[in-house]
């Protein structure tokens, strides 16, 4: 059964962006971009996680978890807070939040907190527990998307975790042209203040570190554009 995500946020970028990437990961997912509004959907419908901006129009965020709460729903919360903001964090969590991210963040990270989350609340309705070591294949890699680790002929490739984020979103695009724009959005975060060169060193050394297969996957540049990934050719294939 596909699980549905409730995301109530009224930055339209950021909305947009959760929204794409979620229903991408195939869940079903709702946006909210008002806080009264949004109390109501999640009071009214069912969903198996909601992720909840704290500054709202309407309503913010702690009232809307304290009203949830005090109505008996125990659907799983994931805040979204400002920078810095420890006070937001601590209040969030005494409300009956079950996580929180810091404002920016990478979708990927984002991502492993759903999935983290539902799985830890047991919400996962029989699906995460199945992906917990879910492995990619592609070429000479495993890649471990719940572990951030991958094993190239049988050793431990020593990825940072921005690389790790940036391959796995290739790898599950194979053949597909990337932007920079795209994956700073995804890893990073859409407000980072870090320019694309950023995203550029980050390829760089995930190459040289990709080097050692004989049949590792390839990440072809797109002069001007970004990236995509090619997998390997067989072995024993030709044009002859």
């Amino acid at each position: 059964m596909t699980q549905k995500v409730l995301v109530i946020e009224d930055e339209p970028t950021l909305a947009r962006l959760l929204s794409y990437n979620l229903s991408q990961e195939g869940y079903d997912t709702t946006v909210i971009d008002h806080g009264a509004e949004g109390l109501q959907v999640a009071l009214q419908r069912s969903f198996d996680l909601i992720i909840l901006d704290i500054m709202l129009p309407g309503m913010n965020g702690f009232e809307i978890l304290s009203r949830l709460r005090q109505n008996g729903n125990r659907t799983p919360v994931i805040v979204l807070t400002a920078r810095n903001a420890e006070e937001e964090v601590v209040q969030g969590l005494k409300r009956g939040a079950d996580d929180y991210m810091t404002k920016p963040f990478g979708v990927a990270e984002l991502l492993a907190r759903v999935s983290a989350v539902l799985r830890r609340t047991g919400q996962d309705d029989g699906k995460l527990t199945e992906s917990t070591d879910k492995v990619i294949t592609a070429g000479d890699l495993s890649i471990y998307p719940e572990r951030y680790e991958v094993i190239l002929n049988g050793e431990t490739v020593p990825l940072r975790p921005k690389e790790f984020e940036v391959l796995l979103y290739l790898v599950q695009r194979p053949g597909m042209v990337i932007t920079r724009d795209d994956l700073m959005n995804v890893v990073w975060g859409f407000d980072y203040i870090g320019g694309q060169r950023t995203v550029d060193v980050h390829v760089s050394s995930l190459r040289k570190k990709l080097e050692l297969g004989q049949q590792s996957v390839e990440i072809e540049s797109i002069r001007g554009v970004g990236y995509k990934l090619v997998m390997p050719k067989k072995l024993g294939s030709s044009n002859g």
